[in-house]
Formats: structure tokens, C-alpha cells, sequence
């Protein structure tokens, strides 16, 4: 079971998003940067996606101070391909900043690969 943590301005979207999904083996909780950095510390959370209206600062600035930057990705406003996303995770990337405007498509592509690597 892989659980997500969401934050930023569209978190509860976030969350429905993938809840509507309905894919096996995710569990999906809206959170804060703050207690969502702790949690993943301590391997009570797997992975944070967390958005802004520009996708690139706001969305994990606490979470690149708190996990460093080797653990973060940001896709700004631009949307990822399968593949970049597969590949970001098999790097180790466990949090990943997007912008609200793009949560109708990164939000499902995040969520199918996530669920990919624990089926």
C-alpha cells in the first residue's frame, strides 16, 4: 500500500482526483507541508504531491528544505509523459510540486504510476 500525502492550494482536488480513480493499493490523505515533510521522514508516508498556481515554488518549498532536493521534482506548468514520471520514481523522487491547473491530468498520471510500482 502506498500512501500519498497532498498539499498546496488545490490538495483536496488533488485527493479526489486520485480517490476517484480508485486504484488498488493507494491510500490518499490531505495534508500540510509541514506535517506531510514529517511523516515521510519517519516512513509513515510514501510520497507528496503538492501544487500552486505556478507549480514550481510554493508546492514543496518546505519540502526541499525538510527532504533535500535529490528527494524533489517540480513540473512547473508543464505536463509529464509516462515515461519522465516512471523514471522519476525509480530515481528515488518522492515528492513532486505541479500547478492546480494541470491536476486534471498530472494528479492521474502520478497516481497510475504510483500505483504501478506497488502492484
Amino acid at each position: 500500500m502506498a500512501k500519498i500525502l497532498t498539499g498546496g492550494v488545490g490538495k483536496s482536488e488533488v485527493a479526489q482526483t486520485i480517490d476517484e480513480l480508485a486504484l488498488d493499493g493507494l491510500e490518499v490523505t490531505v495534508s500540510n507541508d509541514m506535517d506531510a515533510a514529517m511523516k515521510l521522514r519517519a516512513r509513515q508516508a510514501d510520497y507528496f504531491l503538492g501544487t500552486c498556481h505556478t507549480g514550481a515554488g510554493a508546492s514543496l518549498g518546505v519540502l526541499v528544505g525538510l527532504m533535500g532536493r535529490d528527494a524533489c521534482h517540480t513540473f512547473g506548468r508543464s505536463v509529464p509523459t509516462e515515461e519522465t514520471v516512471t523514471a522519476l520514481l525509480q530515481e528515488g523522487k518522492k515528492v513532486f510540486g505541479f500547478a492546480t491547473d494541470q491536476i486534471d491530468v498530472v494528479a492521474p498520471l502520478m497516481a497510475r504510476a504510483i500505483a504501478n510500482r506497488t502492484a
